[in-house]
């Protein structure tokens, strides 16, 4: 198919978060209305409509240091095969070439599949658990932690600023950011999970203690990316509980911009890296 031939690609709009969380709940996907806001207000978001009706996305996300995160790659189920995910891949990488930017993606084992002949190249892996909680939640762990030191604990494990975006979670009612012990996460409300993310810390003792703190006082199902090189702590995560759900790749299309100095224990969520 001729890139112009199909529908056209069009920008969305803030007022397209709606239509946007319709397509992520059709997959099952744990993102809220103000996630989708988070990528139409701060990034640019491509989708394909028939009719109406919006049937396919994909969202580009700019981070500091030349970096943007690719992600909310979603094709209704009755336009799939037809190459409409390819076409918003290629508008993102596009758009991001013309401003001299790499491009990041966490990829499910498909994903990686077709994204690998583009040219990305493949750097951590993640794995998904899910806690499913029940019994009575205790008083949440005292925390006088500050969105400047989730900020700065955040920029050494991933090289980029992030400060609007991890404000702008932290902000909603039912965030919360956490720390112990030199241990420091970021708690979210989800469509269907609660989610742990970014969690940064000294060593796996202190992120497995803080997350169970957390647990503790929870009531429903948690989600958390964890970076499956963090050994220790994703052995504990299983020990007492959580179920991997799925692997997803990280994935980097361009040079290397940045150097981490840090490695997270889990990441803010494979929609925001």
């Amino acid at each position: 198919m001729d890139a112009t031939d199909g529908p056209p690609i069009l920008k969305l709009a803030v007022d397209d978060a709606i239509a946007g969380l319709v397509l992520s709940t059709e997959a099952h996907w744990n993102q809220t209305e103000e996630d989708w806001r988070i990528f139409l207000h701060e990034g640019v978001v491509f989708g394909i409509r028939d009719g109406l009706r919006l049937v396919a996305t994909a969202a580009l996300l700019p981070y500091s240091g030349n970096n943007a995160w690719i992600s909310m790659v979603l094709v209704s189920g009755t336009h799939r095969r037809r190459g409409l995910a390819t076409r918003l891949v290629d508008a993102c990488l596009e758009t991001a070439r013309k401003n001299g930017l790499t491009s990041w993606l966490d990829a499910t084992p498909d994903g990686a599949a077709v994204y690998g002949p583009l040219g990305f190249t493949p750097t951590l892996q993640l794995r998904r658990l899910k806690l499913v909680k029940s019994g009575r939640a205790e008083a949440p762990p005292p925390s006088s932690a500050t969105i400047d030191a989730l900020r700065a604990r955040d920029r050494r494990a991933t090289g980029f600023d992030r400060t609007a975006l991890l404000a702008a979670i932290a902000l909603r009612s039912g965030s919360r950011i956490v720390a112990a012990h030199g241990a420091i996460a970021l708690v979210r409300d989800g469509r269907t999970a609660r989610h742990i993310g970014p969690l940064l810390a000294n060593n796996a003792a202190p992120a497995l203690a803080l997350v169970h703190a957390i647990v503790r006082s929870e009531t429903g199902p948690i989600l958390i990316d964890a970076v499956a090189s963090q050994a220790a702590f994703l052995d504990g995560l299983t020990a007492s509980g959580w179920t991997i759900e799925r692997p997803f790749q990280r994935m980097r299309f361009g040079p290397a911009t940045t150097a981490a100095k840090d490695t997270p224990f889990a990441v803010a969520g494979p929609e925001f890296g």
